[in-house]
C-alpha cells in the first residue's frame, strides 16, 4: 500500500511585485488598497447624495447607528472634545479593513491573488499601526506636554521603568502583528483548501470565504476599538485642566 504526500508551498510575503525606479513595490497590496479606498469614497459620495433628515435611507441609518456607537465609545473613553478626530479615524480604519478583506473574498484564479486582503501584508499593518500610535503620541504631547505625557513611564517602582518603555515601544508592533496574523491565517487556509480534490473543492472554499469575511469584520472592529482605547491615554490632560 503506497501513500502520496502532497507538498503545499506557503511562502509569507509572496506578492505580485512592481519594479519602479529601482524600488520593489507589492503591486497586489497596492491594487487591493486602491480598490478598497475607491469603494469607501463611492459609498461616501452616495451616502452624502441621498442623505436626508426627513427620509433617511437604510444606508444612512446604518451609518448613523455605527457612528453613534463609536461616538459613545470615544466619549466614554477620552471625551469627544479631547480628540474629535478619533471618531472619523476609527470609522475610516474600520471600513477600510473590512471592505479590503471583503473584496478579497472574490477569487481571481491567480497565484498569488491579484487582489489579496491588504492586511495580509505586514507592511500595510505596520503603516496603519504607526499612523494610530504616532498620532496618539502627537496628541498626547500637545495635550499634556512632553514631561506630562511620558511621565507615567518613570514612576515608582523604578525597577519597572525598562518594562514600561518596552511596552510603549511595542504598542505599534503588537497592533500591527495582531491584524496581520489573523488575516494572513486566512490566506494559509485558502492555500490548504486549494490542495483538496477538485470535486469537493467548491464546498469548503465557499464556507471558508464566508468565514474569512466574518473574521475580517471582527478584526476591523477590534482594530478600530483598540484605536479608541489607545487614545484614552490622553484623557487625563483634559480632565486635569478643570482642576
Amino acid at each position: 500500500m503506497s501513500t502520496t504526500t502532497v507538498a503545499i508551498n506557503i511562502t509569507p510575503g509572496e506578492h505580485i511585485e512592481w519594479h519602479v525606479f529601482g524600488l520593489t513595490l507589492n503591486g497586489d497590496t497596492i491594487t487591493a488598497t486602491l480598490i478598497a479606498g475607491a469603494i469607501i469614497l463611492m459609498l461616501g459620495f452616495f451616502l452624502r447624495r441621498g442623505a436626508s433628515a426627513r427620509q433617511p435611507t437604510k444606508l444612512q441609518l446604518a451609518f448613523e447607528t455605527v457612528t453613534e456607537q463609536v461616538e459613545n465609545q470615544v466619549e466614554g473613553s477620552i471625551g469627544i472634545k479631547t480628540a474629535p478626530f478619533v471618531v472619523p479615524l476609527a470609522m475610516a480604519l474600520f471600513l477600510f479593513i473590512f471592505i479590503a478583506n471583503l473584496i478579497a473574498v472574490v477569487p481571481t484564479g491567480h497565484h498569488p491573488e491579484y487582489v489579496p486582503p491588504p492586511a495580509s501584508d505586514v507592511n500595510l499593518t505596520y503603516a496603519l499601526a504607526l499612523l494610530v500610535i504616532g498620532t496618539m503620541h502627537v496628541v498626547g504631547i500637545r495635550k499634556k506636554g512632553l514631561r506630562g505625557y511620558y511621565g507615567h513611564l518613570f514612576r515608582k517602582p523604578y525597577l519597572l521603568i525598562p518594562l514600561n518603555i518596552i511596552e510603549e515601544v511595542m504598542k505599534p508592533i503588537t497592533l500591527a502583528l495582531r491584524l496581520f496574523g489573523n488575516i494572513f491565517a486566512g490566506t494559509i487556509m485558502v492555500a490548504l483548501i486549494a490542495a483538496l480534490p477538485a470535486f469537493i473543492l467548491w464546498a469548503p472554499d465557499i464556507l471558508w470565504k464566508l468565514f474569512d469575511a466574518a473574521i475580517g469584520l471582527i478584526q476591523a472592529f477590534i482594530f478600530a476599538l483598540l484605536t479608541v482605547i489607545y487614545f484614552s491615554s490622553v484623557a487625563p490632560a483634559e480632565e486635569g485642566a478643570h482642576h
